[in-house]
């Protein structure tokens, strides 16, 4: 029998509960029992278009009839490769309310990546944004994949601004072809087992069968994918229990949100916190999530004046950038009730720095700082409202339980002494996909009777169960929210004829917060550099993700070694320590999407011509 585990940090909860009752069925489920109690209230806002959870639910029931119609059976993988809109949301609840899994996929994401998560998920049906077709038309034959749903990022823009987006990303040579079939001037090649979005919604129209959509909380949902402790990306498997755990709990710990508060979703669904905290969550509690697909640090001033939300989730990066941005002068911000920060470390003077810029735009929130990872909902220790602690990542969630363990082993550690946290509760994942060995490693069963996840991350806890984090691990970097592992880049670096070796290490960067940085070595150091460089770099963006892209890029003679003859990261990144940038840095744009025009500024046109 499994003993009764210490929480000593309950007594710091701001007049929250520290046990729920958790449901056993879908998150379908969840939503739609809660959806019930405010059919009126609106669920989502995407660029003005605002829809009620009554007609939310009957969208949900429309994609779900097409899936069944097309031939998706109950624990069938149906990988979503979307942004923030509207038709990735109603997408992910759907294929939850038939019975089958949502493998959510990065739409950035190279051939090779795709074609990586199609095959270990064992996907048999993709529905993704159309621009990134053509990556998945390259690869699509060496996945098990039957069809592929492709729709627009303006399939639900209000009318006027669907048109002038779709205007503006035409090509000039190809207009007179159907407009919809381009993006950013890339033609959608064709493909036979492509099939359009209202082609698809128009099949589930004579799809009359009653739909079974009763399935317990044990039954794996979603998979999200991350590095596990290894730093090789592995896909983690959530159960309906995990999500609705997730909703519930972030829902509890946020302490002051009612139904019809807003939250701008900008943390993307195929990202741990976008999905359960801005979608789940808020859907869970009656709330409207503002669907964001693309993201501009420069003109974020508009974004906040036009919703203004209640509930503010992000990354260090966004809340340095807001600090910043002179469109916020003499902005009220008392809307604001809740701000979090997760994705990476919060630097204390960060938090002091905008909890003063909250007070000068007469908000009365603070910074709160947010803890976890995918394998545990993306979030599962946050700081309270009244009870900061400097430098602390806060406090657990109802039901969940830290502790300290010796690095290496189960052996718990005495308060404030450093070690590896782990996390066992009902946020906790099933294990990762087709991967027992690593779930073997990742998840274990200590001799207290709990299986316990054991994070690859180091920290302490206070006497008062206040959680330090102090770094990871291993080599994993996070840059802008994003986990990055450089034995990935290295792989790729190394696969050219001219590289004898490299190492990739995070170096500071004034946005990112930390970025990759590739130090070569090459074969004949006679070689043209330039050369070189300009093969490694294509071959970078051909196989990894953009956000993974290396910022910087250093040819040496050697690079420093171990004492076994391992390449001495650690020493490359006491070198890059030492250096002073007194470089300006102008922060860059945020793209989630990548478009060649700013959806912001087609918002402007449609709003000149109302005028």
């Amino acid at each position: 029998m499994a003993k009764k585990l210490k929480a000593p940090w309950v007594k710091f909860y701001d007049n929250e509960k520290s046990h729920l009752e958790y449901p056993n069925f879908s998150a379908y489920k969840l939503i739609e029992y809660t959806a019930s109690k405010h059919l009126n209230n609106y669920s989502y806002n995407y660029y003005g278009n605002r829809v009620t959870y009554h007609d939310f639910l009957k969208q949900i029931d429309e994609v779900a009839r097409s899936l069944k119609a097309l031939g998706v059976k109950e624990k069938d993988v149906v990988s979503i490769c979307m942004p923030n809109t509207p038709e990735g949301v109603i997408s992910f609840y759907a294929v939850n309310k038939i019975g089958a899994i949502a493998s959510m996929i990065h739409p950035l994401s190279a051939e090779n990546e795709i074609r990586d998560y199609l095959k270990v998920s064992k996907s048999t049906w993709l529905i993704t944004i159309d621009f990134t077709f053509n990556k998945v038309n390259h690869i699509i034959d060496d996945t098990k994949v039957k069809k592929v749903i492709t729709v627009s990022v303006a399939e639900s823009m209000p009318k006027m601004m669907k048109s002038l987006y779709t205007a503006s990303n035409v090509p000039k040579a190809i207009k007179s072809f159907n407009p919809l079939n381009y993006l950013n001037n890339i033609i959608i090649e064709n493909n036979k087992n492509r099939i359009g979005w209202k082609d698809f919604i128009a099949l589930g129209k004579s799809y009359t069968k009653e739909i079974n959509d009763e399935f317990t909380g044990k039954e794996v949902a979603a998979i999200l994918y991350s590095g596990g402790t290894t730093g090789t990306p592995k896909g983690v498997k959530l159960t309906n229990l995990n999500l609705n755990a997730g909703a519930m709990q972030n829902y509890e710990r946020c302490a002051n949100l009612n139904d019809k508060d807003k939250c701008l979703a900008i943390m993307p669904i195929f990202h741990g916190f976008g999905l359960t905290v801005c979608i789940h969550c808020v859907q869970y509690f009656g709330g409207e999530s503002v669907l964001l697909p693309q993201f501009n640090a420069k003109t974020f001033d508009k974004i906040m004046k036009k919703y203004e939300p209640n509930l503010l989730i992000g990354v260090p990066t966004l809340f340095e950038a807001m600090t910043n941005n002179k469109g916020f002068d003499k902005m009220n911000l008392s809307y604001i009730k809740t701000v979090i920060s997760g994705g990476d470390s919060l630097s204390p003077e960060l938090k002091k720095k905008f909890d003063q810029w909250l007070i000068d735009h007469h908000s009365s929130s603070t910074l709160r700082e947010g803890y976890g990872l995918t394998e545990c909902c993306a979030a599962s220790c946050l700081s309270p409202i009244n009870h900061y602690k400097p430098g602390s990542i806060g406090i657990p969630y109802p039901d969940t339980y830290y502790k300290i363990v010796d690095i290496g082993t189960e052996k718990e550690v005495p308060y404030g002494t450093e070690g590896e946290i782990v996390i066992t509760g009902p946020t906790v994942m099933d294990g990762y996909i087709n991967n027992r060995k690593e779930t073997k490693q990742t998840l274990r069963k200590h001799k207290d009777g709990y299986v316990w996840l054991h994070t690859g991350d180091s920290g302490y806890m206070d006497e008062d169960g206040y959680i330090f984090f102090k770094g990871r691990i291993k080599r994993m970097i996070i840059t802008s929210g994003y986990c990055v592992y450089p034995n990935n880049i290295e792989n790729v670096i190394d696969s050219d004829p001219n590289v004898r070796m490299s190492c990739v290490i995070g170096i500071p960067h004034p946005y990112k917060v930390t970025a990759p940085k590739a130090f070569i070595v090459l074969k004949d150091s006679a070689k043209d550099q330039e050369e070189v460089l300009a093969s490694i770099k294509d071959r970078i963006e051909k196989n990894l993700a953009r956000y993974s892209w290396p910022t910087a890029y250093e040819f040496r003679d050697e690079l420093p070694k171990t004492k076994v003859g391992k390449v001495a990261y650690n020493v490359l990144i006491h070198e890059e320590e030492m250096k002073k940038n007194d470089e300006k840095y102008t922060p860059e744009t945020g793209e989630i999407l990548g478009q060649v025009d700013s959806i912001e500024d087609i918002q402007d046109k449609v709003e000149e011509n109302k005028d």
